[in-house]
């Protein structure tokens, strides 16, 4: 599969989740197991998935890294297996570090979803560069471990406009290709939930980076603040109706890839959105 034809089509294009961690904030230690990893692969492209991000490391408000060494024992074995047995699925690999994404392209990845757009391991730029690899660069305000401690913003979908903007000219500058690289303004990373309803309000002034767009909104916590409260927001498993109303409004606004827990109902309710709005 040529991830470069994909991006040009006119369909939304589906990211499916594979967390292969035993601390994901929603599936923490259902696919840990390569074997139980290679099924929900298996799963997410019946259901409709055009992507997988294998992801060895959680992302989670407050988590701690964990060592490369770990990180590539968890993701390469998945990636090695699903490159060879799935011939028409796109993978990328969701991660930070230069050794990881080295490696896992070198299994088979195509993308490396870099959530913090190539700021945390100064060779990433090298190794996307020289791999001839897509990138999506995300934003992020502080780490994972610290993110959520009070992030303040004076004017928030400016600030991010210009960090992806400024990240974009350091990955044309480090020789990644203009059509290599992807967006993502990074829902729920060092942001209230006022700050990511700024985002997605505004999320097409993100488009007019003239980049791909990446959205990650998957049963986040803000969706769960918002429709619950700050003290007592609805759980997880409650959040997929919340999930799909962004993921109206972020379509209709011109995101073109949307990373997903649930891959079916995503790629259904995408399908048949993009029916309507087209219909002459």
């Amino acid at each position: 599969m040529n991830f470069d034809i994909l991006l040009k089509s006119k369909k939304p294009l589906i990211m499916g989740i594979l967390n292969v961690t035993p601390d994901s904030f929603y599936d923490g230690g259902i696919n840990y197991s390569a074997d139980k990893a290679l099924l929900r692969i298996e799963e997410m492209i019946s259901q409709g998935a055009d992507i997988i991000d294998v992801g060895g490391e959680s992302t989670r408000p407050g988590a701690e890294p964990v060592t490369e060494d770990e990180e590539i024992k968890r993701v390469i074995p998945v990636i090695t297996q699903a490159a060879k047995r799935f011939k028409n699925i796109i993978i990328s690999v969701d991660t930070y570090k230069a050794s990881v994404a080295r490696t896992a392209i070198k299994a088979g990845a195509k993308i490396v979803n870099d959530i913090s757009a190539m700021n945390f391991d100064p060779q990433m730029a090298e190794v996307i560069a020289s791999e001839n690899a897509h990138v999506i660069l995300m934003h992020i305000k502080g780490t994972p471990k610290d993110m959520q401690k009070n992030p303040v913003y004076k004017n928030t979908v400016k600030q991010i406009y210009s960090y992806l903007k400024n990240r974009t000219d350091y990955a044309r500058k480090n020789g990644i290709k203009e059509n290599k690289i992807l967006l993502d303004p990074g829902i729920g990373f060092g942001k209230k939930a006022k700050h990511n309803i700024d985002v997605l309000s505004n999320i097409s002034s993100f488009v007019s980076l003239n980049k791909p767009l990446v959205l990650g909104i998957s049963r986040k916590s803000f969706i769960g603040k918002l429709l619950g409260s700050e003290k007592n927001p609805i759980p997880a498993n409650q959040r997929l109706s919340g999930t799909l109303a962004c993921t109206a409004w972020a379509y209709l606004s011109g995101v073109k890839i949307f990373r997903t827990h649930d891959v079916l109902e995503t790629r259904q309710f995408l399908d048949m959105l993009n029916l309507i709005s087209n219909r002459k």
